[in-house]
C-alpha cells in the first residue's frame, strides 16, 4: 500500500538551492595535509551506508593510525567541526542534505587483528575490523561465543557501540575491556566491570572513539565454531529481508515485545513511501527497493510510531542512529 510522499521532497530542492557550501578551500587544504589526501570531499553517503539513502558528507576521511586519530580529534576540537565515526554504515540513517563536518573511516592500523599464537581464550581487535573477518577468527582459532554475530554488517568498534545482539545474546555478554581515545586524545582502557551497557547502547564519554576492543571467548574447535556461525546466519536469511538494502532492525524491542509484532499488529506491513517500504519479511525493518530517500524512511518510522502508540499504546524507540540535516 502507498502513502503519498512527505513534504521533504520539495523542501529538500528548496534547501539544496539554498544551503551554502560548509567547507571553503582552506579547510579542505588543512584536511588533504591532515590525511595525506586519504580524504573525500562532498561524498554521496548512500554509497556509504547499508541503507543505500543520504545527502554528501562534507567529508569523507580514511584515518589509519592512532597519530592521525589523535590529530583529527585535536582538529575537530579546536574548529568546533562535527565528526561522526562511520563503521559500515549499519543501523545509520543520513538525512537527504547530508552530513555536516567529518564523517571518519577508521581503516589500516586500527583495524587490524592482534594475531597472537599463544594458547587463550581471548581476541584483540581494532575498531575498524569488520564483524565477518573477526569471526573468520574465531574459526581458525577455534574460539567460540561470538557465533550469534554472524551476519551482522557491523565492525568491532560499531558493535561495541551498539552493544549489537541477536538471539538473546549481546555484545557485552562477550566484552572483555576496551580501549578508546577522548576527544582530547588521551587513550583510555576500561574492563568490563566499568562499562555502563544498555539495551543497543553503550555510554560513552561524548566525543570518544572506540579504538579496539577485546573479546572473552570459549575453547571449541573451529568445526564447532563454523556450524554455529552457519545456524546464525541461516536464521538471519530465514527472519530478515536481505535481499533489500537496510538499517536493520529500525526499532528498539520494548520490555517484553517485540517492535515487528506490533507494527505488523496494526496493519502496516508492506507500506511503502517513494522507494521504502515496511517490509512483509519482517515489519521492523524498512528496506529500500529501489530510488528511496531518507525522508521515505523517516515518513514510514514516524507513521508507525504514530499508529502503535495510538493502537497498542507502546510509543517505540529508534533503534537506528538519525544524522545528518
Amino acid at each position: 500500500m502507498n502513502i503519498k510522499k512527505p513534504e521533504c521532497y520539495e523542501m529538500k530542492k528548496k534547501a539544496e538551492r539554498s544551503f551554502p557550501g560548509a567547507m571553503d578551500e582552506a579547510q579542505r587544504k588543512t584536511l588533504i595535509d591532515l590525511f595525506a589526501e586519504k580524504v573525500l570531499f562532498e561524498q554521496p553517503m548512500e554509497q556509504w551506508t547499508t541503507f543505500r539513502v543520504g545527502g554528501n558528507a562534507d567529508a569523507l576521511c580514511f584515518v589509519e593510525d592512532m597519530f592521525t586519530l589523535r590529530r583529527v580529534l585535536e582538529y575537530a576540537k579546536k574548529t568546533s567541526t562535527p565528526y561522526l565515526i562511520l563503521g559500515k554504515g549499519s543501523n545509520l540513517l543520513v538525512k537527504d542534505l547530508g552530513l555536516r563536518g567529518l564523517a571518519l573511516l577508521l581503516r589500516g592500523h586500527l583495524a587490524l587483528m592482534e594475531r597472537s599464537e599463544k594458547e587463550g581464550d581471548h581476541l584483540s581487535a581494532g575498531a575498524g575490523l569488520h564483524l565477518s573477518n573477526l569471526l573468520n577468527e574465531c574459526r581458525r582459532r577455534g574460539l567460540g561465543g561470538l557465533e550469534f554475530l554472524a551476519g551482522i554488517p557491523g565492525t568491532v568498534g560499531g558493535a561495541v557501540l551498539m552493544n549489537a545482539g541477536a538471539w538473546g545474546k549481546e555484545t557485552a555478554d562477550v566484552l572483555q575491556e576496551i580501549e578508546i581515545m577522548s576527544s582530547s586524545g588521551e587513550l583510555i582502557k576500561k574492563n568490563r566491570a566499568k562499562l555502563h551497557f544498555a539495551y543497543r547502547s553503550l555510554d560513552m564519554l561524548e566525543g570518544s572513539v572506540v579504538v579496539k576492543a577485546t573479546f572473552k571467548c570459549t575453547k571449541r574447535s573451529s568445526e564447532e565454531v563454523e556450524e554455529r556461525m552457519r545456524h546464525y546466519r541461516e536464521k538471519r536469511k530465514n527472519s530478515q529481508p536481505l535481499e533489500y538494502a537496510s538499517g536493520g532492525s529500525v526499532f528498539q524491542n520494548p520490555p517484553g515485545d517485540f517492535a515487528g509484532r506490533l507494527i505488523e499488529q496494526v496493519g502496516l506491513k508492506g507500506f511503502r513511501v517513494g522507494g521504502a517500504v515496511i517490509s512483509s519479511k519482517h515489519a521492523n525493518f524498512i528496506v529500500n527497493t529501489g530510488g528511496a530517500k531518507a525522508c521515505d524512511v523517516l515518513a514510514l518510522m514516524d507513521l508507525a510510531r504514530k499508529k502503535v502508540r495510538e493502537k497498542m499504546g507502546v510509543d517505540l524507540q529508534p533503534e537506528i542512529r538519525v544524522v545528518g540535516k
